[in-house]
């Protein structure tokens, strides 16, 4: 394992980013878990199941999440210039898909057509793909601009939309529902550490691996280890008849869910701190390589 690598001279030393707050991180959390939820909600529509109430709960957390970057804006009213940088912005891109998204969900709580709910569906995971990216963007913050981190924070997203699936869903997709939450956190803890692992041999800021690492114990334990547990329990319960699979299950999901939340605040707000930008090549002609390490002044600006 690499240290951490002290601050270059004359480099400004890590410091916490303070210009996303709780309502920043609402975003992530409530469109994540919304669009998730959307995705699955349109999966099992194809099965001829109701799923509308999903639907609608889910397209619900997105809006609130939307609603907390409105609040966020020091001039709400001039949120839609959020539209005019489609070609360079993922957060105009987010902002075109949340579009879509509300009219393909629209749609398919008006017909409860199985097509209409699978494209709602397929919006839900272009939105939480979208957020994903958002933070990947930002390259004066070492913890999101890390090449793990959108891989995470999207299966972040798709365990708690998986998560909240399990827990509404009864009836025979109990079972279905059980198998995905288990690979579903399976996979998210697998890229949890892997992030980790990454981290600490790209040497980010120590604040901010101390901020996961503060963590990591009681995330892994109570969002994936004992959801997993509590989800074959549901299954072996299921299948041998016997009651409290569905408690077992719900259970098994809002804890995935819960602890999802727990993640992103942390990566939004405790763990986000400065460290200049990673460059492949000093920005003069024939500069040398450089390494994820070397610093500017830029990201700290």
């Amino acid at each position: 394992m690499k240290p951490n690598r002290p601050p270059l001279p004359g480099q400004p030393a890590p410091r916490l980013q303070q210009h996303w707050d709780w309502r920043a991180a609402g975003n992530f959390i409530c469109g994540g878990s919304g669009g998730g939820l959307v995705l699955f909600a349109g999966l099992a529509g194809l099965t001829g199941v109701e799923v509308r109430p999903q639907l609608a709960a889910g397209l619900v957390l997105v809006a609130l999440g939307l609603l907390c970057v409105w609040f966020e804006i020091g001039r709400p009213w001039r949120a839609l210039n959020v539209f005019r940088h489609i070609r360079t912005s993922w957060m105009t891109r987010e902002a075109s898909v949340a579009l879509a998204l509300f009219g393909a969900g629209a749609l398919a709580l008006l017909t409860a057509h199985p097509a209409a709910q699978a494209l709602a569906g397929l919006c839900g995971l272009a939105f939480v793909y979208a957020q994903a990216r958002i933070l990947a963007a930002d390259k004066g913050i070492p913890a999101w601009r890390h090449a793990r981190c959108a891989p995470l924070v999207l299966g972040t997203g798709l365990a708690e939309g998986a998560g909240l699936i399990a827990a509404t869903l009864t009836g025979g997709l109990q079972l279905a529902a059980a198998l995905v939450l288990v690979l579903a956190l399976s996979a998210r803890l697998l890229l949890w550490r892997r992030y980790l692992d990454g981290l600490r041999a790209d040497r980010a800021p120590a604040a901010s691996v101390q901020a996961f690492d503060a963590i990591a114990p009681r995330l892994a334990m109570l969002g994936h280890v004992l959801p997993v547990g509590l989800a074959l329990l549901a299954l072996a319960a299921n299948l041998a008849g016997l009651p409290g699979a569905w408690f077992a299950l719900a259970a098994a999901g809002l804890l995935a869910v819960l602890v999802g939340w727990w993640f992103k605040y942390t990566l939004i707000r405790r763990a986000a701190f400065t460290q200049g930008i990673a460059l492949k090549h000093h920005p003069v002609r024939g500069g040398k390589p450089a390494g994820v390490a070397t610093a500017t002044r830029l990201g700290n600006a």
